[in-house]
């Protein structure tokens, strides 16, 4: 997750000296990690190639924002103003907030993602619950949460000077019925078997085989 930040404009705003940057981000990111294994949910593929963040809203407390005086030097300013700003406009609807979706570079494109998202999907649409992120892109319509069913609605802009966020929103489909999630992903993310009713998830792939 951390190394994903890093990658996009949104990792150089939050923390402006490269040299500083590594050890914020990953910081971040455990403090991140460690509120959502309390306060919210946490779902990873077992070889951890990708993991994916999320909280209920509004019942639960803004992601890590209580934890971000524990990062190192204090220096948690931009954090702080990050959280508050998206916190500001999530959507008034009960929902299930996606923070955090990362996946490893190596295995973009690989259908870990989507699995992730895919699984957790088929838990909010029979409860007729929407799935609500914001994120640091400039062509929302490409990305993969437009592919899994998610519209651009107004973005943010960061300031001073920071990227846009595009605020993302998955309606619910209580009417679907998909068949089960093994079935249709490619056989290098199959799921071999269902979620445990704990925070945190586990999500087993298939050894890669070629196609």
């Amino acid at each position: 997750m951390a190394g994903q930040l890093h990658r996009q404009r949104l990792g150089a705003w939050l923390v402006p000296d490269p040299t500083a940057r590594p050890t914020m981000l990953h910081s971040y990111a455990r403090l991140i990690v460690a509120h959502a294994l309390t306060h919210g949910r946490v779902d990873t593929t077992d070889d951890h190639t990708a993991v994916a963040i999320w909280h209920t809203r509004p019942e639960t407390s803004t992601a890590g924002h209580d934890t971000l005086p524990l990062l190192p030097g204090g220096r948690h300013g931009r954090f702080a103003l990050l959280h508050t700003y998206t916190a500001t406009v999530h959507p008034g609807t009960p929902h299930h907030h996606l923070a955090h979706l990362a996946v490893r570079p190596d295995q973009h494109g690989q259908a870990a993602g989507h699995a992730l998202l895919t699984h957790h999907h088929r838990h909010t649409d029979p409860q007729a619950l929407g799935a609500y992120a914001d994120v640091s892109t400039h062509r929302p319509r490409d990305h993969l949460l437009a592919r899994a069913g998610y519209l651009p609605r107004t973005p943010i802009l960061l300031a001073p000077g920071g990227p846009v966020l595009w605020r993302m929103w998955r309606p619910p489909h209580p009417a679907r019925h998909p068949r089960s999630c093994a079935a249709e992903l490619p056989r290098r993310v199959r799921l071999h078997r269902a979620a445990t009713p704990f925070h945190s998830t586990v999500l087993t792939t298939a050894t890669p085989r070629s196609p």
